[in-house]
Formats: structure tokens, C-alpha cells, sequence
């Protein structure tokens, strides 16, 4: 209830405030609009730029395997071949 009070009387101030200094309140605006324009111009350029330079990254990543012969698969052999080491040497441990 205390929130819709003050809401509601901090809306009233504003809309006389508006009225009463009406010519500063469109000087402040006139202000702000290109500085608001500027900055969001700049915030959209360099996310487009980012995008753009995130979808180089995932073309370059898309290519790299296509023309290398399947790391992946020898890293899997590899880990596989250690896990089963490692079980024998748990087995043998277990034994003794």
C-alpha cells in the first residue's frame, strides 16, 4: 500500500514538474536523444561485430576437423586404453 502511494504521489510531482519547467524539460530531451542515439548505435555496432566475429570462429571450427584425420578418435583410443590399465592394476592390487 505504502509503494502505491508513493507511486502515485511521485507521478503527480512529475507530471507538475513537466508542466511547470516544460521549456528545460525539452531542452534536457533534446539533450538526451542523440547521446541515447549515439550510445546504442555503438552498443549494436560492436554486438553486430562480435556476432560477426563469433560465426568466423564457428565456420573456422566447422572446417578444422574436415581437413585433419579424426584427433577425437585417437585421443578416445587413448583414454580407453588407460582405463583398462587402470582396472587390471585395481584387480591386481585387489588380488593381493
Amino acid at each position: 500500500m505504502k509503494t502505491l502511494i508513493g507511486g502515485s504521489v511521485a507521478a503527480l510531482l512529475g507530471l507538475i514538474g513537466i508542466a511547470v519547467w516544460w521549456s528545460q524539460f525539452l531542452v534536457v530531451l533534446a539533450g538526451t536523444i542523440p547521446i541515447m542515439l549515439l550510445l546504442g548505435g555503438a552498443l549494436a555496432i560492436y554486438l553486430g561485430y562480435d556476432e560477426l566475429k563469433d560465426s568466423w570462429n564457428k565456420d573456422e571450427v566447422e572446417q578444422a576437423p574436415a581437413t585433419s584425420s579424426d584427433p577425437a578418435g585417437d585421443d578416445v583410443e587413448k583414454y580407453k586404453n588407460e582405463i583398462d590399465e587402470l582396472k587390471q592394476e585395481i584387480e591386481q592390487l585387489k588380488k593381493e
